[in-house]
């Protein structure tokens, strides 16, 4: 069984809704419950339902506000990438900007299995501490 495009595209929004709302339920509701998340690449993967709060954590300690942008988005099979911006301004009133692609994998029940997130966090930090 293949995905419909539409629900693939309404998942991956909702995935970044709940990053720009701070919402860690709502966020780890659209994952599998034994989904994994490379974010970045090239870091250990987390497992999503024992890190989701910790990752939602780190975010509601450093941001006032994030403002994720969706510039493209491409479906092709079970899978989505997404190019975005983040926009987000940080507890201590610094505004940051980074970008990056993230590649989705979503499974037969229209829940995220994986997520590989291509960005680079030293970029960000660099802006919070500028």
């Amino acid at each position: 069984m293949t995905n419909h495009p539409e629900a693939i595209e309404t998942i991956v929004a909702a995935y970044f809704a709940n990053i720009a709302a701070m919402n860690p339920e709502g966020w780890v509701e659209n994952f599998a419950e034994d989904a994994v998340s490379y974010d970045p690449v090239g870091e250990p993967p987390t497992k999503i339902h024992e890190g989701f709060r910790q990752f939602i954590g780190q975010l509601q300690a450093v941001f006032e506000k994030l403002e994720p942008i969706t510039e493209h988005t491409f479906v092709a099979g079970n899978e989505a990438a997404v190019k975005w911006t983040m926009h987000g301004l940080s507890k201590s009133g610094k505004s940051v900007t980074f970008e990056g692609i993230t590649i989705f994998e979503i499974n037969e029940a229209n829940k995220i299995q994986t997520t590989r997130a291509y960005w680079n966090p030293a970029l960000m930090v660099a802006q919070l501490r500028s």
